[in-house]
């Protein structure tokens, strides 16, 4: 959470011509509700059931930059499917960064409890050496997102960058 992946990833997926599909919008649609309320009535086991499907039926979609939420690759199961159908990109911050941006919004179920950065810093613990699994890391700093977008299309496969919505695996 954070970390900017929807910004990024609508910035990459415009200049490598790809469309941007963000999952927690398309949860939300799928669901009817918004993520708060879907883990107020239902609780997070529910959310990510959901997130996962959801997930599942985007990574069949072709030519898609995916932004995912920040607990979606711990699902084992998703992970797989990233690993099998596209190229994942983790975009990694530090504390100071991700304290600055979550600090904004208010809608992020997990963080609403009154301790922002203890809450961030005990996500990053859990998370962080499962993220290391992703294809490629870049780090996602303080500075403009075209910097991050720049970086990660250093470190893809040239068939990422031609520009024609067709990419291998899937993604």
């Amino acid at each position: 959470m954070g970390a900017g992946k929807s910004s990024v990833g609508r910035r990459l997926a415009s200049r490598i011509g790809f469309d941007f599909v963000d999952a927690d919008t398309e949860i939300e649609a799928a669901a009817g509700a918004s993520i708060p309320e879907i883990f107020a009535e239902h609780g997070e086991a529910v959310f990510r059931d959901g997130e996962r499907k959801v997930i599942a039926r985007l990574l069949d979609r072709p030519g898609i930059v995916l932004a995912t939420g920040g607990g979606a690759f711990m699902n084992e199961e998703t992970r797989a499917r990233i690993r099998d159908r596209a190229l994942s990109v983790w975009l990694k911050a530090d504390l100071d960064v991700l304290v600055k941006r979550c600090a904004r919004r208010t809608h992020r179920p997990l963080l609403n409890n009154g301790d922002l950065r203890g809450t961030l810093a005990r996500l990053m613990e859990q998370r962080y050496p499962v993220y290391a699994a992703a294809d490629y890391t870049v780090v996602s700093g303080d500075g403009p997102h075209d910097i991050v977008v720049d970086q990660i299309l250093a470190i893809l496969p040239d068939s990422y960058r031609q520009l024609d919505g067709a990419a291998p695996r899937g993604d």
